[in-house]
């Protein structure tokens, strides 16, 4: 049923996105008119992330992200590089374990490539959108490929929308298995006057169909931060039911409940 709840919410937002228009994507002065970057660096604490031992109790981290992204020409990048146990505490989850994971998400937008207006409705523009995962402690390689867009959302605004075909490489396993449906935003709500701002911002990840998995799997992030030119402080609550594909409870661990994420963040 919970998964049910998320991909039928995901449904709706869509729904709803239908009954608006949106801007096409503008190239009409030139390919890189729509240029940009950052970067920043987020010291992550989290409590109770999951998947972990019910034996053990909960999973707990304290670790360094460096995330970046940006746009040139027809290529969108997002991506992070995440190292846990940064604090070298023992009492940390992940302490003396795998403690590096990259990933790595650009997309290519066909409106770019073809020249041409491929927008429709809420759409805004289409991509080849392609996501890749490193990391874990069986050699982890994952790569997702497929259609994306960007969704004009009522009161969200500007969504990232993807959904991916799952090519997996872990252990001595390889090949096609599953799909994904991954969505995002970022949401202004609240200015001050010295420039600064409150946003709403998250993200939603979907796997289903995988050979390998006993359910579908399913994350979904909503965070509250405030943001400055140059910082950033924010909570996150990320929801997980059967994340990864494990079923609640399967090899003794608790893959279903509610993660927190503390995040304090200096942009560059």
């Amino acid at each position: 049923m919970a998964n049910f709840t998320k991909s039928a919410w995901a449904a709706a937002v869509l729904t709803a996105a239908c009954s608006t228009t949106s801007y096409a994507a503008d190239y009409s002065d030139g390919l890189h008119k729509n240029d940009y970057k950052w970067m920043q660096f987020n010291l992550m604490h989290t409590i109770d992330q999951l998947p972990y031992s019910k034996s053990e109790g909960g999973y707990n981290d304290t670790y360094m992200e460096m995330e970046f992204g940006g746009r040139s020409g027809m290529w969108q990048l997002y991506g992070y590089v995440d190292v846990f146990d940064v604090l070298n505490d023992r009492h940390d989850d992940k302490h003396h374990g795998d403690n590096l994971y990259m990933k790595f998400a650009p997309r290519l937008s066909l409106d770019a490539l073809t020249g041409k207006d491929l927008s429709f409705g809420p759409v805004k523009e289409v991509y080849i959108a392609n996501l890749n995962s490193i990391g874990g402690p069986d050699g982890l390689f994952e790569t997702f490929i497929g259609l994306g867009s960007d969704v004009e959302v009522p009161w969200l605004g500007t969504v990232g929308a993807n959904l991916y075909a799952r090519h997996v490489q872990e252990g001595a396993t390889t090949g096609w298995n599953g799909y994904q449906f991954s969505m995002n935003w970022f949401k202004p709500v609240y200015n001050f006057s010295n420039g600064s701002f409150i946003a709403y911002q998250g993200y939603l990840d979907y796997m289903f169909d995988a050979k390998d998995s006993s359910t579908d799997g399913t994350g979904f992030f909503h965070g509250i931060y405030w943001h400055s030119d140059r910082y950033a402080v924010g909570y996150g609550l990320k929801y997980f039911n059967d994340v990864y594909g494990l079923q609640n409870g399967i090899y003794g661990l608790k893959t279903t409940g509610f993660g927190h994420y503390f995040d304090v963040t200096y942009k560059f």
